[in-house]
């Protein structure tokens, strides 16, 4: 009797441990998948062409992420390089061209390799009804029209630059603006006849303004890099922002808002 309650007892000590293994196990598994999932508020700089489609992106993560918030800080794609190098707080880093994003990768402030998701090309961008007969590049040289160009350290002037000097063409304008919304806005406001600025700003101004193809903006499409910072405060949420941005869910966004596929 005495050894027949002992191997009952040893029995249901070890059923007993076993079923604490499980729970333990299981409640390990439960705190892995809870901590993957996103919550908090992930802080995306981007660059300022990118408002209109990371918007709805936004709005479309924090649908699928409850809890969730994303805040943007759209402009010129160096100044924000310079910013996230000083030590400004952020989870991702959308650039309108390799070269900006750069900036970010020397001084090691990503993690992983950044990855293109999107391109853009260059627009002309004129009043209303195009009065003044723009239809191609050298038309931006006529003695009396006010042009808007990007800063040359911004993509959009970059490209505007690559463009202009495939055409062989030198165009002084009367002003350089820090991003390509502020191009942009310029013509909107009538305070210029014109601006090279991207098909995609082009496309989001609707009836403000109209826009003119020229051959040339083939020579200088931008490619548009994304990553997840090195000191991202909320690293999980910036992970999944950027899957989003690469999903087939985010290409349609792009696309429809003008941007090319990479």
């Amino acid at each position: 009797m005495t050894i027949r309650y002992a191997r009952r007892t040893r029995r249901t000590l070890q059923a007993t441990g076993a079923g604490a293994a499980v729970l333990l196990l299981l409640s390990a598994c439960s705190s892995s998948s809870e901590s993957s999932e996103s919550s908090g508020t992930v802080t995306v700089f981007a660059a300022a062409s990118l408002q209109e489609s990371f918007t709805k992106l936004g709005a479309r993560f924090e649908k699928e992420h409850p809890g969730t918030k994303v805040t943007f800080s759209f402009g010129g794609s160096d100044t924000l390089a310079a910013n996230i190098t000083g030590g400004a707080p952020a989870d991702v880093f959308a650039a309108a061209s390799p070269k900006t994003m750069a900036i970010v990768t020397d001084t090691e402030d990503v993690t992983g390799t950044p990855a293109t998701f999107a391109r853009n090309e260059l627009q002309i961008a004129t009043l209303p009804g195009n009065p003044d007969g723009i239809s191609s590049l050298k038309d931006l040289t006529k003695s009396g029209l006010k042009v808007v160009l990007c800063e040359e350290t911004v993509p959009c002037g970059a490209a505007a630059r690559t463009a202009l000097r495939t055409a062989g063409l030198d165009v002084t304008p009367v002003s350089y603006e820090q991003d390509v919304k502020g191009a942009l806005t310029k013509v909107e406001l009538k305070e210029a006849d014109a601006a090279l600025v991207y098909r995609t700003d082009v496309r989001a101004a609707g009836d403000k303004v109209e826009g003119v193809d020229f051959p040339e903006s083939a020579e200088a499409v931008n490619d548009y890099p994304i990553a997840q910072l090195r000191n991202a405060p909320n690293p999980t949420s910036a992970e999944a922002f950027i899957e989003l941005v690469r999903s087939a869910e985010g290409q349609k966004v792009l696309t429809e808002s003008g941007f090319l596929r990479p």
